[in-house]
């Protein structure tokens, strides 16, 4: 499913709370609501906010690490990658 980045987190979706946050989180990256290699709120931030567990945000957060767009400093937080340019389709 896709999540737009002024989407919440909704208890009867299909999708798992912390699948539909890191939807929300990976389209607020890509509007541009934090820049490469700048931190994103702590997960006590994102909990409140959401109104989700930590253990939630940090598994949100995660796949996104995962996925590359975001990279964890020890003890400073969790920033966003640098993002490569997508590549232009090919024309047909």
């Amino acid at each position: 499913m896709e999540y737009g980045p002024d989407d919440q987190v909704q208890r009867d979706a299909p999708d798992a709370p912390f699948q539909q946050l890191a939807g929300i989180l990976r389209a607020r990256v890509k509007r541009g609501d934090w820049k490469p290699n700048r931190a994103i709120p702590g997960e006590n931030a994102l909990a409140g906010e959401y109104g989700l567990s930590r253990p939630t945000v940090r598994r949100a957060i995660a796949t996104l690490a995962d996925e590359g767009l975001l990279y964890a400093l020890s003890g400073r937080g969790t920033y966003v990658a640098e993002q490569k340019p997508e590549a232009p389709a090919p024309h047909e």
